[in-house]
């Protein structure tokens, strides 16, 4: 009887141990797997504590960064956001392929986009063109591949890459990555970059000192004679409006999420365009009129092809 009850607290012992070894080894495992992915939404949450002041003093009129840089080959816009949208009205909306055509339609240079899923993933097939009315053969093809990265109840994180751009830009990337913060809202981070060659470089200061001269950015860089203040120009001027425009159409898809399907799209219009006219000095390009004409008829070519 002895012996029976030592070789039974043994054998719990033993047992115990065991389920205590394999309790251990699942936590750890789990943690590896989700590290990455909490690591991110921690990062991203500092990032949203350290901006603090930033996000409520600036001269957006509204809780928003913008930061550019430009290296010998890669241009790049951050945008930081705070949005009054729930994270889960956030990823919904954006994590579908389908609903960033209905994004990046509204910026205006995007001609046409169109979704599609294969074996090999999902591929958003984008035109992109002039501020005003063209064909689509008219316009520059690019191919971005849509890659969810993570997407769970706490963190959202997308890709959309592509390798060539027009006249050797290359590496197009647009990330987007959103957490849950205080007060049922959304803390977002927007970055829009691309490399550019020796082709790039000429095809742009062309540009820039031609039909875009005059054109600025958001970042000051000093106050001219009389006060008012002077901005970046350049590429970094370029990106930086590039990036706005398509954080506005993301705020302006947003905006109109979970509204009746026949009214988002005269309303997404109107929205993205009143933002962009809180920055006319770096975004207005077309009148109002000539903008929800442009973009409803591209709407309905974009809607036909698909």
């Amino acid at each position: 009887m002895v012996n029976t009850a030592i070789g039974n607290t043994i054998l719990t012992r033993l047992l115990r141990t065991l389920w205590l070894a394999a309790t251990m080894l699942i936590g750890a495992e789990t943690a590896l797997a989700a590290g990455p992915d909490a690591s991110a939404a921690a990062a991203l949450h500092a990032h949203y504590a350290a901006l603090g002041e930033r996000l409520h003093n600036n001269p957006f009129r509204r809780a928003l960064t913008l930061d550019s840089s430009e290296s010998d080959n890669e241009v790049k816009g951050d945008i930081h956001a705070r949005i009054d949208y729930p994270f889960f009205t956030v990823q919904a909306a954006l994590n579908d392929p389908a609903h960033w055509c209905d994004v990046l339609i509204l910026h205006i240079n995007t001609k046409h986009c169109r979704a599609t899923t294969d074996a090999d993933g999902t591929v958003l097939a984008v035109s992109i063109g002039k501020k005003t009315p063209q064909p689509i053969k008219d316009a520059y093809p690019i191919e971005f591949s849509y890659r969810v990265v993570t997407a769970t109840s706490n963190y959202l994180e997308l890709r959309l890459h592509a390798p060539q751009g027009p006249l050797s830009t290359h590496d197009y990337h647009i990330q987007l990555q959103a957490v849950p913060v205080e007060n049922g809202r959304t803390f977002l981070r927007l970055t829009y970059s691309y490399d550019y060659g020796t082709a790039g470089r000429i095809a742009m200061k062309t540009y820039l000192a031609t039909l875009g001269s005059g054109k600025v950015g958001f970042t000051r860089t000093g106050r001219q004679p009389g006060g008012a203040p002077e901005h970046i120009g350049g590429m970094r001027g370029a990106i930086e409006r590039n990036a706005m425009r398509y954080y506005l159409a993301i705020d302006a898809y947003l905006a109109t999420y979970g509204t009746p399907s026949a009214q988002q799209l005269q309303q997404r219009l109107h929205t993205w365009f009143s933002a962009t006219e809180q920055y006319p000095r770096q975004l207005r390009e077309l009148d109002r009129t000539a903008y929800i004409d442009m973009k409803r008829s591209e709407y309905q070519r974009q809607q036909a092809v698909q």
